[in-house]
Protein backbone atom coordinates (compact mmCIF):
# COMPACT_ATOMS: atom_id res chain seq x y z
CA UNK A 1 0.00 0.00 0.00
CA UNK A 2 1.65 3.36 -1.58
CA UNK A 3 1.16 6.50 0.96
CA UNK A 4 1.21 10.07 -0.13
CA UNK A 5 4.07 12.03 1.11
CA UNK A 6 3.26 14.17 4.03
CA UNK A 7 4.59 17.40 4.85
CA UNK A 8 4.49 19.68 7.73
CA UNK A 9 2.26 23.12 7.83
CA UNK A 10 3.99 25.96 8.26
CA UNK A 11 1.47 27.50 10.95
CA UNK A 12 1.37 23.93 12.32
CA UNK A 13 -2.29 23.62 12.81
CA UNK A 14 -1.94 19.91 12.99
CA UNK A 15 -4.87 19.45 15.84
CA UNK A 16 -7.29 21.65 13.22
CA UNK A 17 -5.94 19.59 10.52
CA UNK A 18 -7.03 16.75 12.46
CA UNK A 19 -10.33 17.83 13.58
CA UNK A 20 -11.33 19.00 9.69
CA UNK A 21 -9.98 15.24 8.25
CA UNK A 22 -12.49 13.79 10.86
CA UNK A 23 -15.52 16.08 9.83
CA UNK A 24 -14.45 14.84 6.33
CA UNK A 25 -14.43 11.11 7.22
CA UNK A 26 -17.91 11.40 9.09
CA UNK A 27 -19.27 13.29 6.16
CA UNK A 28 -18.25 10.41 3.81
CA UNK A 29 -20.46 7.82 6.14
CA UNK A 30 -17.83 7.17 9.48
CA UNK A 31 -19.18 7.42 12.50
CA UNK A 32 -16.89 9.25 14.37
CA UNK A 33 -17.28 11.62 17.25
CA UNK A 34 -15.75 14.37 19.19
CA UNK A 35 -14.49 11.77 21.90
CA UNK A 36 -12.68 9.85 18.87
CA UNK A 37 -11.22 13.36 17.18
CA UNK A 38 -10.11 13.95 20.95
CA UNK A 39 -8.13 10.33 21.30
CA UNK A 40 -6.66 11.11 17.84
CA UNK A 41 -5.09 13.76 18.44
CA UNK A 42 -3.55 12.89 22.01
CA UNK A 43 -2.29 9.66 20.28
CA UNK A 44 -0.40 11.49 17.12
CA UNK A 45 1.02 13.45 19.91
CA UNK A 46 2.36 10.64 21.43
CA UNK A 47 3.62 8.74 18.16
CA UNK A 48 4.91 11.82 16.75
CA UNK A 49 4.78 13.01 13.18
CA UNK A 50 7.46 12.31 11.48
CA UNK A 51 6.39 8.97 9.52
CA UNK A 52 3.77 8.87 7.38
CA UNK A 53 3.38 4.71 7.47
CA UNK A 54 2.75 5.88 11.62
CA UNK A 55 0.41 8.65 10.93
CA UNK A 56 -1.55 7.25 8.90
CA UNK A 57 -2.33 4.07 11.05
CA UNK A 58 -2.54 6.05 14.62
CA UNK A 59 -5.34 7.89 12.87
CA UNK A 60 -6.65 4.41 11.32
CA UNK A 61 -7.08 2.87 14.49
CA UNK A 62 -8.35 5.92 15.94
CA UNK A 63 -10.88 6.31 13.40
CA UNK A 64 -11.61 3.09 11.94
CA UNK A 65 -13.90 1.03 13.94
CA UNK A 66 -15.34 -1.78 11.07
CA UNK A 67 -13.94 -3.18 7.97
CA UNK A 68 -15.82 -1.97 5.73
CA UNK A 69 -14.70 1.43 6.51
CA UNK A 70 -11.34 0.93 5.80
CA UNK A 71 -11.82 1.62 2.23
CA UNK A 72 -13.63 4.60 3.06
CA UNK A 73 -10.94 5.84 5.52
CA UNK A 74 -7.79 5.10 2.61
CA UNK A 75 -9.73 7.39 -0.35
CA UNK A 76 -10.54 10.24 2.14
CA UNK A 77 -6.90 9.81 3.85
CA UNK A 78 -5.07 10.48 0.29
CA UNK A 79 -7.49 13.09 -0.64
CA UNK A 80 -7.46 15.13 2.01
CA UNK A 81 -3.75 15.14 2.57
CA UNK A 82 -2.86 16.18 -0.75
CA UNK A 83 -2.09 13.32 -2.82
CA UNK A 84 -2.24 15.87 -5.92
CA UNK A 85 -2.92 12.97 -9.01
CA UNK A 86 -5.09 10.96 -6.74
CA UNK A 87 -6.87 14.47 -5.92
CA UNK A 88 -7.57 15.10 -9.88
CA UNK A 89 -8.54 11.37 -10.00
CA UNK A 90 -11.50 11.79 -8.12
CA UNK A 91 -12.47 15.36 -9.38
CA UNK A 92 -12.88 13.50 -12.76
CA UNK A 93 -15.25 11.10 -11.00
CA UNK A 94 -17.29 13.61 -10.15
CA UNK A 95 -17.49 15.82 -13.46
CA UNK A 96 -16.82 13.90 -16.32
CA UNK A 97 -15.34 17.02 -18.03
CA UNK A 98 -12.63 16.54 -16.57
CA UNK A 99 -9.78 13.48 -16.93
CA UNK A 100 -7.40 12.49 -14.49
CA UNK A 101 -4.13 11.37 -14.82
CA UNK A 102 -4.43 7.76 -13.52
CA UNK A 103 -6.07 5.20 -16.48
CA UNK A 104 -10.07 5.39 -15.98
CA UNK A 105 -12.16 3.20 -14.52
CA UNK A 106 -15.40 2.65 -12.64
CA UNK A 107 -15.80 4.17 -9.53
CA UNK A 108 -16.23 1.97 -6.54
CA UNK A 109 -18.74 3.23 -4.22
CA UNK A 110 -16.24 4.46 -1.70
CA UNK A 111 -14.86 6.27 -4.07
CA UNK A 112 -17.48 8.03 -5.13
CA UNK A 113 -18.74 8.94 -1.35
CA UNK A 114 -15.04 10.16 -0.70
CA UNK A 115 -14.69 12.40 -3.52
CA UNK A 116 -18.60 13.48 -2.73
CA UNK A 117 -17.62 14.50 1.01
CA UNK A 118 -14.51 15.89 0.19
CA UNK A 119 -15.47 17.75 -3.53
CA UNK A 120 -18.47 19.51 -1.73
CA UNK A 121 -18.08 23.14 -1.72
CA UNK A 122 -14.77 22.75 -4.19
CA UNK A 123 -16.35 22.42 -7.47
CA UNK A 124 -18.14 25.92 -8.54
CA UNK A 125 -21.67 26.21 -8.61
CA UNK A 126 -23.93 26.59 -12.07
CA UNK A 127 -24.71 29.72 -13.01
CA UNK A 128 -27.70 30.73 -11.88
CA UNK A 129 -30.37 31.87 -15.01
CA UNK A 130 -31.27 35.09 -15.26
CA UNK A 131 -34.93 35.59 -14.46
CA UNK A 132 -36.89 38.50 -16.20
CA UNK A 133 -38.13 41.51 -13.97
CA UNK A 134 -41.90 41.07 -12.23
CA UNK A 135 -44.03 43.54 -10.84
CA UNK A 136 -45.96 40.36 -8.75
CA UNK A 137 -46.12 42.05 -6.04
CA UNK A 138 -46.04 39.29 -2.79
CA UNK A 139 -47.78 40.30 0.21
CA UNK A 140 -47.82 37.64 2.02
CA UNK A 141 -44.72 34.80 1.66
CA UNK A 142 -45.83 31.75 2.92
CA UNK A 143 -43.10 29.26 1.11
CA UNK A 144 -41.04 28.60 4.37
CA UNK A 145 -44.42 27.43 6.11
CA UNK A 146 -44.07 24.22 5.48
CA UNK A 147 -40.67 22.58 6.97
CA UNK A 148 -38.34 21.14 3.98
CA UNK A 149 -38.12 17.58 5.89
CA UNK A 150 -42.17 17.72 6.44
CA UNK A 151 -42.59 18.47 2.55
CA UNK A 152 -39.91 15.66 1.89
CA UNK A 153 -41.47 13.14 3.93
CA UNK A 154 -44.66 13.31 1.70
CA UNK A 155 -43.15 13.83 -1.91
CA UNK A 156 -43.12 11.59 -4.48
CA UNK A 157 -40.23 9.39 -4.85
CA UNK A 158 -40.22 10.19 -8.86
CA UNK A 159 -40.65 13.36 -8.35
CA UNK A 160 -37.35 14.62 -6.38
CA UNK A 161 -34.34 15.61 -7.73
CA UNK A 162 -31.09 14.19 -7.15
CA UNK A 163 -30.61 16.76 -3.95
CA UNK A 164 -33.73 15.75 -2.73
CA UNK A 165 -33.03 11.89 -3.39
CA UNK A 166 -29.73 11.79 -1.68
CA UNK A 167 -31.90 13.57 1.62
CA UNK A 168 -34.78 10.96 1.41
CA UNK A 169 -31.37 7.92 1.46
CA UNK A 170 -30.43 9.35 4.71
CA UNK A 171 -33.54 9.75 6.16
CA UNK A 172 -34.79 6.69 5.21
CA UNK A 173 -31.59 5.04 6.71
CA UNK A 174 -32.90 5.78 9.97
CA UNK A 175 -36.25 4.50 9.52
CA UNK A 176 -37.02 1.49 11.15
CA UNK A 177 -39.70 -1.46 11.00
CA UNK A 178 -40.21 -2.98 14.36
CA UNK A 179 -42.41 -6.40 14.87
CA UNK A 180 -43.77 -7.87 18.07
CA UNK A 181 -43.02 -11.41 18.72
CA UNK A 182 -45.17 -14.62 18.25
CA UNK A 183 -46.37 -16.52 20.52
CA UNK A 184 -45.81 -20.61 19.97
CA UNK A 185 -47.67 -23.11 21.51
CA UNK A 186 -43.97 -24.62 23.29
CA UNK A 187 -43.61 -23.71 26.86
CA UNK A 188 -41.17 -22.39 28.96
CA UNK A 189 -40.64 -22.01 32.38
CA UNK A 190 -41.83 -18.72 33.95
CA UNK A 191 -42.73 -17.98 37.77
CA UNK A 192 -45.73 -15.90 37.53
CA UNK A 193 -46.82 -18.02 34.18
CA UNK A 194 -50.92 -19.18 33.65
CA UNK A 195 -50.08 -22.72 32.59
CA UNK A 196 -48.80 -25.46 35.13
CA UNK A 197 -46.18 -27.43 34.32
CA UNK A 198 -47.16 -30.86 35.56
CA UNK A 199 -43.80 -33.03 35.49
CA UNK A 200 -41.89 -30.10 36.81
CA UNK A 201 -44.55 -30.01 39.75
CA UNK A 202 -44.05 -33.89 40.43
CA UNK A 203 -40.50 -33.85 39.82
CA UNK A 204 -40.05 -31.11 42.98
CA UNK A 205 -43.12 -32.88 44.97
CA UNK A 206 -40.32 -36.45 44.96
CA UNK A 207 -38.10 -34.48 46.18
CA UNK A 208 -39.94 -33.79 49.17
CA UNK A 209 -41.47 -37.03 49.87
CA UNK A 210 -44.07 -36.64 47.73
CA UNK A 211 -45.79 -33.21 49.34
CA UNK A 212 -46.25 -30.69 46.93
CA UNK A 213 -45.03 -27.31 48.26
CA UNK A 214 -45.88 -25.30 45.07
CA UNK A 215 -47.10 -25.59 41.47
CA UNK A 216 -44.57 -24.93 38.40
CA UNK A 217 -45.79 -22.80 36.28
CA UNK A 218 -45.21 -21.79 32.16
CA UNK A 219 -45.75 -19.24 29.55
CA UNK A 220 -45.40 -19.99 26.07
CA UNK A 221 -42.42 -19.47 24.30
CA UNK A 222 -42.08 -16.67 21.80
CA UNK A 223 -39.72 -16.12 18.15
CA UNK A 224 -39.50 -13.40 16.10
CA UNK A 225 -40.57 -14.02 12.65
CA UNK A 226 -38.56 -13.47 8.99
CA UNK A 227 -39.65 -10.37 6.70
CA UNK A 228 -39.76 -11.25 3.44
CA UNK A 229 -38.92 -8.60 0.60
CA UNK A 230 -40.28 -9.25 -2.94
CA UNK A 231 -39.31 -6.24 -5.06
CA UNK A 232 -40.55 -4.88 -8.67
CA UNK A 233 -37.60 -3.80 -10.54
CA UNK A 234 -38.96 -2.94 -14.09
CA UNK A 235 -38.66 0.13 -15.82
CA UNK A 236 -42.05 1.64 -14.65
CA UNK A 237 -40.93 0.58 -10.60
CA UNK A 238 -37.09 1.71 -11.02
CA UNK A 239 -36.81 4.74 -9.03
CA UNK A 240 -39.32 3.31 -6.85
CA UNK A 241 -36.82 0.34 -6.13
CA UNK A 242 -34.11 1.87 -5.80
CA UNK A 243 -35.37 4.16 -2.58
CA UNK A 244 -37.55 1.15 -1.25
CA UNK A 245 -34.28 -1.42 -1.17
CA UNK A 246 -32.47 1.58 0.51
CA UNK A 247 -35.37 1.20 3.52
CA UNK A 248 -34.93 -2.50 3.37
CA UNK A 249 -31.15 -2.27 3.55
CA UNK A 250 -31.25 -0.07 6.37
CA UNK A 251 -33.88 -3.13 8.43
CA UNK A 252 -31.64 -5.75 7.11
CA UNK A 253 -28.87 -4.54 9.54
CA UNK A 254 -30.24 -2.38 12.17
CA UNK A 255 -30.64 -3.71 16.20
CA UNK A 256 -32.95 -4.61 17.90
CA UNK A 257 -35.76 -4.93 15.51
CA UNK A 258 -36.68 -8.29 16.04
CA UNK A 259 -36.74 -10.03 12.68
CA UNK A 260 -35.39 -13.06 13.06
CA UNK A 261 -33.83 -12.69 9.63
CA UNK A 262 -34.69 -10.60 6.37
CA UNK A 263 -35.05 -11.68 3.09
CA UNK A 264 -34.81 -10.11 -0.89
CA UNK A 265 -36.32 -10.95 -3.54
CA UNK A 266 -36.03 -8.48 -6.91
CA UNK A 267 -37.99 -9.49 -10.26
CA UNK A 268 -38.50 -7.96 -13.81
CA UNK A 269 -38.70 -10.86 -16.09
CA UNK A 270 -36.79 -13.16 -13.86
CA UNK A 271 -36.56 -13.78 -9.96
CA UNK A 272 -33.22 -12.76 -8.17
CA UNK A 273 -32.01 -13.30 -5.12
CA UNK A 274 -30.34 -10.70 -3.08
CA UNK A 275 -30.27 -11.62 0.55
CA UNK A 276 -26.65 -12.31 0.80
CA UNK A 277 -26.12 -8.37 -0.75
CA UNK A 278 -28.31 -6.78 2.23
CA UNK A 279 -26.17 -8.09 5.10
CA UNK A 280 -23.19 -6.09 3.57
CA UNK A 281 -23.15 -3.07 5.80
CA UNK A 282 -22.03 -0.55 2.80
CA UNK A 283 -25.43 0.58 1.70
CA UNK A 284 -23.89 2.02 -1.66
CA UNK A 285 -21.99 -1.43 -2.45
CA UNK A 286 -25.13 -3.50 -1.33
CA UNK A 287 -26.95 -2.27 -3.69
CA UNK A 288 -24.26 -1.64 -6.76
CA UNK A 289 -24.02 -5.56 -6.61
CA UNK A 290 -27.75 -6.44 -6.30
CA UNK A 291 -28.01 -4.45 -9.47
CA UNK A 292 -24.82 -6.42 -10.65
CA UNK A 293 -26.54 -9.77 -10.31
CA UNK A 294 -30.33 -8.77 -11.46
CA UNK A 295 -29.43 -8.56 -15.02
CA UNK A 296 -33.41 -7.15 -15.35
CA UNK A 297 -33.64 -3.92 -14.19
CA UNK A 298 -35.63 -1.30 -15.48
CA UNK A 299 -36.87 -4.05 -17.94
CA UNK A 300 -40.27 -5.63 -18.62
CA UNK A 301 -42.50 -7.35 -15.68
CA UNK A 302 -43.88 -10.77 -15.85
CA UNK A 303 -45.15 -11.16 -11.98
CA UNK A 304 -46.93 -14.34 -12.47
CA UNK A 305 -43.85 -16.65 -13.56
CA UNK A 306 -41.32 -14.32 -10.95
CA UNK A 307 -43.76 -15.82 -8.27
CA UNK A 308 -44.20 -19.31 -9.22
CA UNK A 309 -40.51 -19.49 -9.69
CA UNK A 310 -40.78 -18.37 -5.62
CA UNK A 311 -43.22 -20.55 -4.61
CA UNK A 312 -41.80 -23.66 -6.32
CA UNK A 313 -37.96 -22.61 -5.08
CA UNK A 314 -38.09 -20.60 -1.89
CA UNK A 315 -41.59 -20.48 -0.04
CA UNK A 316 -40.45 -23.45 1.60
CA UNK A 317 -36.90 -22.15 2.64
CA UNK A 318 -38.03 -18.37 3.58
CA UNK A 319 -41.82 -18.70 4.38
CA UNK A 320 -41.96 -20.79 7.16
CA UNK A 321 -42.77 -20.02 11.12
CA UNK A 322 -44.99 -17.26 10.28
CA UNK A 323 -42.90 -15.04 7.91
CA UNK A 324 -44.39 -11.21 6.52
CA UNK A 325 -44.27 -10.60 3.46
CA UNK A 326 -43.88 -7.19 1.55
CA UNK A 327 -44.86 -7.39 -2.46
CA UNK A 328 -43.57 -4.37 -4.01
CA UNK A 329 -45.04 -3.86 -7.53
CA UNK A 330 -47.63 -1.49 -8.94
CA UNK A 331 -49.60 -5.03 -10.55
CA UNK A 332 -49.47 -4.51 -14.39
CA UNK A 333 -48.35 -7.63 -15.11
CA UNK A 334 -47.81 -9.49 -19.00
CA UNK A 335 -48.38 -12.59 -18.19
CA UNK A 336 -51.81 -14.25 -18.01
CA UNK A 337 -53.99 -13.17 -14.95
CA UNK A 338 -55.18 -16.40 -14.07
CA UNK A 339 -51.96 -17.93 -13.46
CA UNK A 340 -50.91 -14.71 -11.59
CA UNK A 341 -54.11 -15.59 -9.14
CA UNK A 342 -53.20 -18.88 -8.48
CA UNK A 343 -49.78 -18.23 -7.64
CA UNK A 344 -50.70 -15.04 -5.89
CA UNK A 345 -53.20 -17.36 -3.46
CA UNK A 346 -50.25 -20.02 -2.73
CA UNK A 347 -48.15 -16.98 -1.45
CA UNK A 348 -51.10 -15.88 0.76
CA UNK A 349 -51.20 -19.21 2.26
CA UNK A 350 -47.52 -19.57 3.18
CA UNK A 351 -47.10 -16.84 4.64
CA UNK A 352 -48.46 -15.08 8.23
CA UNK A 353 -49.41 -11.50 6.59
CA UNK A 354 -48.77 -10.53 2.96
CA UNK A 355 -48.57 -6.71 2.43
CA UNK A 356 -48.57 -5.04 -0.75
CA UNK A 357 -47.26 -1.57 -1.48
CA UNK A 358 -48.17 -0.08 -4.65
CA UNK A 359 -47.00 3.32 -5.79
CA UNK A 360 -49.87 4.12 -7.90
CA UNK A 361 -51.77 4.51 -4.78
CA UNK A 362 -50.33 8.33 -4.83
CA UNK A 363 -53.83 8.91 -7.22
CA UNK A 364 -56.74 10.26 -5.57
CA UNK A 365 -58.83 8.56 -8.42
CA UNK A 366 -56.89 5.09 -8.51
CA UNK A 367 -59.13 2.24 -9.20
CA UNK A 368 -59.00 -1.34 -9.89
CA UNK A 369 -58.48 -1.78 -13.35
CA UNK A 370 -55.57 -3.23 -15.04
CA UNK A 371 -56.11 -6.99 -14.90
CA UNK A 372 -53.12 -7.98 -12.94
CA UNK A 373 -54.52 -5.55 -9.96
CA UNK A 374 -58.07 -7.40 -9.82
CA UNK A 375 -56.15 -10.63 -10.17
CA UNK A 376 -54.02 -9.78 -7.30
CA UNK A 377 -55.49 -7.64 -4.75
CA UNK A 378 -57.91 -10.22 -2.99
CA UNK A 379 -55.02 -12.66 -2.23
CA UNK A 380 -53.33 -9.88 -0.14
CA UNK A 381 -54.06 -8.93 3.65
CA UNK A 382 -53.12 -5.18 3.48
CA UNK A 383 -52.96 -2.82 0.52
CA UNK A 384 -50.88 0.12 1.10
CA UNK A 385 -49.01 2.80 -0.85
CA UNK A 386 -45.60 2.85 -1.08
CA UNK A 387 -44.60 6.30 -2.67
CA UNK A 388 -42.94 8.40 -0.48
CA UNK A 389 -40.85 7.79 2.78
CA UNK A 390 -44.28 8.85 5.28
CA UNK A 391 -45.89 5.81 3.54
CA UNK A 392 -42.86 3.58 4.73
CA UNK A 393 -43.21 4.90 8.16
CA UNK A 394 -46.62 4.01 8.05
CA UNK A 395 -45.57 0.14 7.27
CA UNK A 396 -45.04 -0.24 10.71
CA UNK A 397 -48.14 0.05 11.99
CA UNK A 398 -49.61 -1.78 9.27
CA UNK A 399 -47.50 -4.85 10.26
CA UNK A 400 -48.07 -4.52 14.14
CA UNK A 401 -51.99 -4.64 13.35
CA UNK A 402 -53.17 -7.30 12.14
CA UNK A 403 -56.46 -6.61 11.45
CA UNK A 404 -54.74 -3.57 9.08
CA UNK A 405 -56.32 -4.15 5.67
CA UNK A 406 -55.30 -0.04 3.80
CA UNK A 407 -56.69 0.28 1.32
CA UNK A 408 -58.04 -3.03 0.03
CA UNK A 409 -61.73 -3.08 1.62
CA UNK A 410 -62.40 -0.06 -0.33
CA UNK A 411 -61.01 -1.50 -3.68
CA UNK A 412 -62.48 -4.79 -2.97
CA UNK A 413 -65.67 -2.70 -2.78
CA UNK A 414 -65.33 -1.31 -6.48
CA UNK A 415 -64.74 -4.68 -7.77
CA UNK A 416 -67.66 -5.92 -6.63
CA UNK A 417 -69.77 -3.14 -7.16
Amino acid sequence: MQYPPLSLPDDGKLVQNIAHFARALRKAGLPIGSGQVVEAVRAVAVAGFTRQHDFYWVLNACFVRRPEHRVVFHQVFRLFWRDPRYLEHMMSLMLPAIRGVQDEHAATPSEKRAAEALLDGMLPDPPAAESPPSETRIDIDASHTLSARERLRSLDFEQMTVAEVAEAKRMLARLRLPVQPLRTRRPQAASLGQGIDARATLRAALRRGGEVARLARTTPRTRWPNLVVICDISGSMAQYSRLVLHFIHAVANARGQGWARVHGFTFGTRLTNITRHLATRDVDAALAAAGAQAQDWSGGTRIGSCLATFNRDWSRRVLGQGAVVLLITDGLDRDDTRDLARQMERLHLSCRRLIWLNPLLRWDGFAPRAGGIRAMLPHVDSFRAGHSIASLEALGAAISDAGDSGEKARLMAMLHA
